[in-house]
C-alpha cells in the first residue's frame, strides 16, 4: 500500500455510484436491504440466485416488480436484471428479454460453487448454444469464477477456473463479452488486465479489505466468511492496485450478500458479506489511504458504465471528512437481524 499522506482536502464530489454485483434476495430479506443500496447508488446488477432462480424473461419481470415495490419513493435506483443461466436456458427467450432491454446480463454459476447454485452449469459444451447466441446480441455473461472439484484447494479455485474453464470458454467464443466477477488473486488482475476491450472485471468492498488472517486468525470470524473466500494479503495488494488504476477495465461490484444472523452464526455458515450500507465510506478511506482519492470516480463510477456501454449517472453525490461516522451494525428484518460489514477501522467519510 502506498504511503498516506493526510490531505487538506475534506470533501469529494463523484458521480453517483453503481454496484455491478448485488445481491437482493426476495420477500422480507428484499425489503429490508433494497433501500440500503438504493440510499447512495444509482444502478446495480441484481443477482439471479433466487429458490427457484431467475431464468426466463418472465420471471425477470416479476422479480424486478418486488424490487420495486421494495424501494422508497423517489430513490431514483435502477435495478439492472440479469437471468440465471442453466444448461437448458432458451436462447431466444434470453435474446428477447435482451434486446428489449429487459435484462443487462446472464449470470454464469458453476453448480456448487456457491449459494443456490445448485441448478448451475455442470457441463459447459452443454450452454455453447446460448453464449455463442450471447455473443450475437452483445449481452455480457457475469462469471462467478471458481471450479467446484472437491481435489482443489478452496484458495486455488479462482486461478485454476482461468486456466481451466474461462480462458478456453473465452477462446471458444471469442466474440463474448465477460465479466469475472468478485476477482480475489493476482491471477485474477493479470487475466482480466490482459483480456481486451470485451474482459471486465468487478471488484468488492471486503475484498479490498480483508484476507484470510481476518477470518481464521485468532478465532472464527463467520462475518468475513465469503465466496470466493479471501485470499492472502499479497493477493488483497493486487486487487487495490487494480482498483486505484483510474480509467480501466475494473470497477465496484459490491456482491452484498445479506443472510440471517442466525445462518451465518451457525454449524455450516453461509458465505456472504452485507456491505451495501458502509461501501463508499468504506471505499473513501481505503482509497485515501493508498493515496489515490483521486481514482474513487473512476473506480464506483465511471469505469463500469463504460464496460457495459451505458452512460454514467448524471446526479451527482459528496462525501466529507469529519469525526467517524456511526452505522448500524446490524439491520432488522420482518424476523431477523443482518450484520453489517465491519471493516476493523473507523470511517470518516459521509455521504452527504
Amino acid at each position: 500500500m502506498a504511503q498516506y499522506k493526510p490531505r487538506m482536502t475534506q470533501t469529494l464530489t463523484l458521480r453517483r455510484p453503481d454496484d455491478w454485483h448485488l445481491h437482493l434476495r426476495d420477500g422480507a430479506m428484499l425489503k429490508a436491504v433494497a433501500p440500503e443500496t438504493a440510499r447512495h447508488f444509482g444502478r446495480a446488477i441484481i443477482m439471479p440466485n433466487l429458490v427457484p432462480p431467475v431464468v426466463t424473461g418472465a420471471e425477470a419481470i416479476a422479480y424486478r416488480g418486488r424490487i420495486m415495490a421494495a424501494l422508497p419513493e423517489n430513490t431514483g435506483f435502477s435495478p439492472l436484471m440479469t437471468l440465471y443461466l442453466t444448461e437448458s436456458t432458451d436462447p431466444d427467450d434470453l435474446e428477447a428479454a435482451y434486446t428489449s432491454g429487459l435484462i443487462t446480463a446472464v449470470k454464469l454459476y458453476p453448480a456448487g460453487a456457491t449459494t443456490n447454485s445448485a441448478s448451475g452449469v455442470r457441463n459447459f459444451d452443454n450452454v455453447r448454444p446460448v453464449l455463442e447466441r450471447m455473443a450475437e446480441i452483445g449481452c455480457p455473461l457475469c462469471v462467478h469464477g471458481e471450479v467446484v472439484d472437491d481435489d482443489i484447494d478452496i484458495f486455488d479455485r479462482e486461478a485454476v477456473f482461468i486456466d481451466r474453464v474461462l480462458d478456453p470458454l473465452r477462446r471458444s467464443v471469442p466474440a463474448l463479452r465477460v465479466i469475472m466477477e468478485h476477482i480475489t488473486t493476482s491471477q485474477g488482475v493479470e487475466y482480466a488486465a490482459s483480456g481486451g476491450p470485451d474482459l471486465g472485471a468487478t471488484i468488492t468492498t471486503h475484498h479490498l479489505v480483508i484476507n484470510r488472517n481476518h477470518i481464521l486468525a485468532g478465532g472464527i470470524r463467520p462475518h468475513y466468511y465469503c465466496l470466493p473466500v479471501a485470499k492472502r494479503e499479497t493477493h488483497r495488494l493486487a486487487l487495490l492496485e487494480a482498483a486505484t488504476r483510474g480509467p480501466s477495465n475494473f470497477f465496484l461490484g459490491t456482491d452484498s450478500a445479506p443472510h440471517p444472523d442466525h445462518a451465518k452464526e451457525a454449524a455450516c455458515g453461509c458465505a456472504g458479506c452485507f456491505t451495501a450500507t458502509n461501501t463508499l465510506s468504506i471505499l473513501a478511506e481505503v482509497f485515501e489511504k493508498a493515496g489515490k482519492l483521486d481514482c474513487l470516480e473512476d473506480f464506483a463510477s465511471l469505469n463500469g458504465p463504460a464496460f457495459y456501454r451505458l452512460p454514467a449517472n448524471e446526479e451527482m453525490v459528496t462525501l466529507t471528512k469529519g469525526q467517524p461516522v456511526c452505522y448500524p451494525d446490524h439491520i432488522t428484518t420482518q424476523d431477523a437481524t443482518v450484520t453489517v460489514f465491519d471493516p476493523g477501522f473507523p470511517l470518516h467519510w459521509r455521504v452527504d
